[in-house]
């Protein structure tokens, strides 16, 4: 039986929206965009026992892609037993204030009412801003939906500015550095699985990560290859 549709009438849910953006940038090309492509197929089937577990929540999810300039890469809000995701290839610039300025302008025409949960964004990326990412973080954290909503950031491999990313998540602690294939596998995975956090009770409203536990975020180990 379908938890969301129990005798007696549908429970109520409130919608959780996740999105990524995606560095597609021509420094991605090779292992990091297939490596990336494959870690976020992965978390689906995750993120379908988590929505099963949590009757109370939709987890809609969608992509943003960014490169030359930035663009929906899975332009609809997709419910995530519905949801399939399609390779992404690697070329051109890093518009990441680009994909900030996409995400705001959706984020804007969320309702504010309690029907919704703080989305969670999931910045995955190997390089520097080559536009204007603080007019793109300003747009964001201008709506109510980016001030409330919990921002990960995937730092993958050496060349990344951390500080820019903070700027972001507004938290040292959800930069996470992925030196290599396995732990940007980790950490893809890990992010899915906030969810299971934001989606909780205690949540409530609050945002920045102060309920995720901090502790499961996943650390290198002697079998990883220091590569990138």
């Amino acid at each position: 039986m379908n938890e969301r549709n129990l005798p007696g009438g549908e429970m109520s849910s409130r919608i959780l929206d996740f999105i990524w953006l995606a560095d597609c940038s021509g420094s991605m090309n090779g292992e990091k965009i297939q490596t990336l492509n494959y870690a976020i197929r992965q978390t689906i089937p995750d993120m379908r026992k988590e929505a099963d577990a949590n009757p109370n929540a939709s987890i809609m999810v969608r992509a943003v892609k960014f490169s030359d300039g930035a663009a929906w890469h899975v332009p609809t809000a997709t419910d995530i037993e519905d949801f399939n995701w399609v390779d992404l290839t690697a070329g051109g610039l890093t518009a990441m204030g680009m994909a900030l300025e996409l995400v705001a302008g959706e984020l804007k025409q969320f309702p504010t009412d309690t029907k919704r949960l703080p989305p969670v964004l999931v910045l995955l990326t190997d390089g520097q801003p080559t536009d204007d990412f603080k007019s793109g973080l300003d747009a964001l954290m201008a709506t109510p939906w980016g001030k409330k909503a919990v921002r990960i950031a995937i730092a993958i491999g050496k060349d990344v500015d951390l500080d820019i990313l903070e700027q972001f998540t507004a938290n040292r602690e959800l930069v996470l550095e992925a030196k290599n294939p396995q732990l940007l596998v980790k950490f893809i995975k890990w992010a899915s699985t906030v969810v299971k956090n934001v989606s909780a009770p205690s949540m409530g409203d609050t945002a920045g990560g102060g309920t995720l536990d901090m502790a499961s975020i996943p650390i290198a180990s002697v079998d990883d290859d220091e590569i990138w």
